[in-house]
């Protein structure tokens, strides 16, 4: 199929002053819908080449016409107060909402073509008209989506958690007890709960947009780090908290976050109250409150270096293949199939 595809990021790393967590699985993802034979166009800008300088060898074709298409894939796109929703051309603006209307005028509406809304950030209204339209999908990245949608959860590569060596994670020396990568949006309450307690008491880092820190002058935070730097950051680390926005937790939505830690042999402690959590690690890892994080940090810094440490590891690998990339790519495979029978048929009747 020929796939238009809409998304407001990179592919390759990208600059740091900004926020795009599908750093860490759009281009596999796109490599693999590549492999598999499908015509991928890019309909937003080429944010590597304008913003990073970032030549990826013309690997991709970029788009900013209206060209034909099999279907439209859109990462969907909100309105974010005086980003974009300003004027075209004023300061600061981003034209990513604008292109994403005019795509949806053209083609959902006006061709009535296939079209696939992976809503990453569980953005899309619950009563959106895109729910009700037979020939539109919308997928979110969660094991309980919305009434409606489909699961398709951030993909990570087979071959790197294959590649994955727990002795050799387990041995690497560490010189935080506890690190996080992430910016602060909607997760004061997890970190309140969670990190602040344990980052009293042991060596950690916090990496990210953190705006509003007063409230915790104790915690380390040292700004955002280049999208790359975050392999090191967790590579230092003997373990993260996994926290959640409550729109994310409600519903096992769970971020990159965990592969890139994971693959880094920095164990995940997941708060209870992310629902379906010890599927997304062994069941010693769920904790409950603070004071759970310094008990579990205290276990883990006992049994570090052991082979306790690396099944332990181990056991968070293997869940990873809840992500892995092939599964993933299998479910956007079938219901685009799907999708088209049930458009080309809507078509007929009209």
């Amino acid at each position: 199929m020929k796939i238009g595809y809409s998304f407001w990021g990179f592919l390759g790393n990208g600059v740091t002053d900004t926020p795009d967590g599908g750093r860490s699985h759009r281009r596999p993802f796109i490599d693999a819908l590549l492999a598999r034979g499908h015509d991928i166009v890019f309909l937003q800008a080429d944010r590597d080449r304008l913003e990073a300088g970032d030549d990826l060898g013309g690997a991709y074709t970029f788009d900013h016409s209206l060209p034909g298409l099999d279907v439209l894939f859109l990462e969907w796109r909100w309105a974010i107060t005086g980003r974009n929703t300003t004027v075209c051309g004023t300061e600061a603006h981003t034209c990513d909402l604008h292109r994403q209307a005019q795509l949806i005028n053209h083609y959902t509406v006006r061709h009535r073509t296939p079209t696939v809304i992976w809503d990453k950030d569980r953005m899309l209204r619950a009563e959106s008209v895109w729910r009700r339209t037979a020939h539109t999908l919308v997928f979110e990245a969660a094991l309980a989506p919305t009434d409606g949608a489909r699961s398709l959860l951030f993909p990570v590569a087979e071959d790197l958690i294959a590649q994955a060596d727990p002795v050799a994670l387990a041995a690497r020396r560490r010189d935080l007890v506890l690190g996080y990568v992430g910016n602060q949006y909607d997760r004061d309450e997890p970190f309140d709960r969670f990190f602040a307690p344990a980052a009293a008491r042991v060596d950690h880092l916090v990496a990210g947009k953190w705006t509003k820190t007063d409230r915790w002058p104790h915690v380390r935070f040292v700004g955002r780090i280049p999208f790359e730097a975050a392999a090191g950051v967790y590579g230092r680390a003997l373990a993260t908290v996994l926290m959640l926005p409550e729109r994310y937790a409600r519903v096992g939505q769970m971020t990159q976050r965990i592969f890139e830690a994971v693959l880094a042999g920095c164990l995940p402690l997941a708060p209870a109250d992310i629902r379906f959590a010890d599927r997304f690690v062994p069941r010693e890892l769920v904790v409950r409150s603070g004071r759970d994080v310094l008990e579990r940090l205290s276990y883990l810094r006992e049994i570090a270096g052991t082979q306790q440490h690396a099944d332990l590891i181990a056991a968070c690998v293997d869940r990873l293949h809840l992500f892995g990339l092939s599964r993933q790519v299998d479910t956007v495979e079938s219901a685009l199939h799907a999708l088209a029978g049930t458009s080309a048929t809507e078509r007929g009747a009209a």
